[in-house]
């Protein structure tokens, strides 16, 4: 795939806009992929020596937001808000965003202010898989030249999910991928394990995270040690990485986490079951070899973690080259946030104690005291203590006496065709609020009164269209 003419032709304007602005604000989204986005567009403003301001914002803040600068670019966000509302004649405005688009590809032509959108799905591309708002913020880097930043594009894709369908990546992802390969930033070993922690976790508690389908392994190192040590791959004085695993061992893992996964999904599904597996693997090569940001996921991680503790300046810094003081305070930021994680997990699912509630079509639990920005991480977290044929809804309060809801589920789920991204947002419009998202991981806020509507509306919504 190749960026379409027009498209190419927007990336030359908005190269334009930058060169012709001084006085420049930028609001970028604030997990991984919007963080990337923001680090993208500020290396390029500071190449261009171009002073400007970067803020990172949840999408709720962005309707009718005021417009002080001369130009304002929104990047992983922006397509879905009205964030023109009080656009000044004059003023540019600039967005790089690839989620649902509320505006078609012309609607700037007519406007006494500069207007430009440059959204994938405007031009017939997928934004869930395709390309996502840092691919996009790397596309105008190269426009000026900046293929050094390919890495970043890379990065942003991992943390946004997009090689989620395949396991690898596909569409105009594929072009900034061979970018960071020839450039030397990056190495991908085809069709590996797709396990998370492959560098700095023990294989026998990566495993156990394991919970797309729950298995017996699935949060249970007890379990994992012991098939570990079945197959011959660990041993109890010398358990192993991933990355320490013989190609041979890992085809013995994989038959033996594929045939316990057919035995417990049923037959629709199983076609899909080395998905769930094998993808590729993803390592970035200017890294120390020992550090948690070798591998693209776990570097993902740490990008989230700052997004969900207001820390994505520091999250910035880094991918801007800082690996001193700004990743010192990265990896405190990290530990914090998975100590938050583990407690959050304790009040939601807690043994006997699980506040966790099924319905015919969802489950879902009140994630009171739970922080907003990380009840999308705990919800996801989650599905392994869940029923994995139903997606789980988390719940908890704003600061702005409202609701902000989150929905993960199984990637089953999506490959059997459920964008729950399109079903969420409609679903939070019908009862005042707003959403959205990707098909397996999306979000939405409603006001506080709506909650129990929100649940009947989806529950209703989703009869029928499970077909487990």
């Amino acid at each position: 795939m190749q960026i379409p003419q027009k498209m190419s032709e927007q990336y030359e304007e908005a190269k334009e806009i930058i060169e012709s602005s001084e006085d420049i604000k930028v609001y970028s989204h604030i997990d991984c992929d919007g963080i990337c986005s923001g680090a993208i567009l500020s290396t390029i403003l500071d190449r261009q020596n171009k002073a400007h301001e970067i803020e990172f914002v949840n999408l709720d803040v962005l309707d009718n937001i005021e417009l002080d600068h001369e130009l304002t670019i929104f990047s992983d966000l922006g397509s879905g808000q009205l964030v023109d509302g009080k656009a000044k004649k004059g003023q540019k405005i600039l967005i790089l965003d690839h989620h649902p688009p509320l505006r078609d590809l012309d609607y700037g032509n007519d406007k006494e202010y500069t207007y430009l959108e440059i959204n994938p799905i405007h031009h017939g591309i997928d934004g869930s898989y395709y390309v996502c708002g840092g691919g996009l913020c790397y596309f105008l880097a190269k426009e000026f030249g900046y293929d050094d930043l390919s890495w970043i594009g890379v990065l942003s894709a991992i943390g946004d999910m997009q090689n989620t369908r395949s396991g690898h990546f596909e569409g105009l992802n594929e072009i900034i991928q061979q970018d960071a390969i020839d450039g030397g930033y990056l190495e991908v070993i085809k069709n590996d394990i797709n396990i998370y922690g492959r560098n700095t976790r023990p294989l026998f508690v990566a495993l156990s995270y394991f919970n797309d389908v729950k298995l017996p392994i699935t949060n249970n190192t007890t379990e994992t040690m012991a098939v570990l040590e079945e197959l011959g791959i660990d041993e109890k004085n010398n358990r192993k990485t991933l990355n320490q695993l013989t190609m041979e061992q890992k085809g013995r893992l994989y038959q033996y986490l594929s045939g316990m996964i057919a035995k417990v999904v049923p037959g629709n599904y199983v076609q899909y079951i080395s998905q769930l597996i094998i993808g590729d693997s993803y390592t970035f090569l200017k890294e120390d070899p020992n550090s948690f940001l070798r591998d693209a996921s776990e570097f993902s991680t740490a990008m989230n973690a700052c997004g969900r503790n207001h820390e994505e300046k520091v999250a910035m810094e880094v991918l801007k080259g800082d690996r001193f003081v700004s990743l010192d305070e990265l990896e405190v930021v990290s530990r914090d946030h998975k100590r938050n994680l583990a407690q959050s997990i304790e009040k939601v699912a807690d043994g006997e104690h699980s506040n966790i509630i099924e319905l015919e079509n969802l489950q879902y639990f009140d994630g009171t005291g739970i922080k907003p920005e990380i009840v999308g991480t705990i919800t996801g977290m989650i599905l392994g203590y869940c029923n994995w044929k139903k997606p789980v809804i988390g719940f908890t309060e704003t600061d702005n006496d409202g609701i902000k809801v989150s929905l993960r589920c199984s990637r089953l789920l999506s490959y059997d065709g459920i964008h729950f991204g399109n079903i969420i947002r409609k679903i939070a419009s019908e009862v005042g609020g707003s959403g959205g998202g990707h098909s397996m991981a999306c979000g939405a806020y409603i006001p506080i009164d709506k909650k129990s509507d929100f649940i009947e509306r989806f529950n209703n919504e989703l009869e029928g269209k499970l077909t487990n």
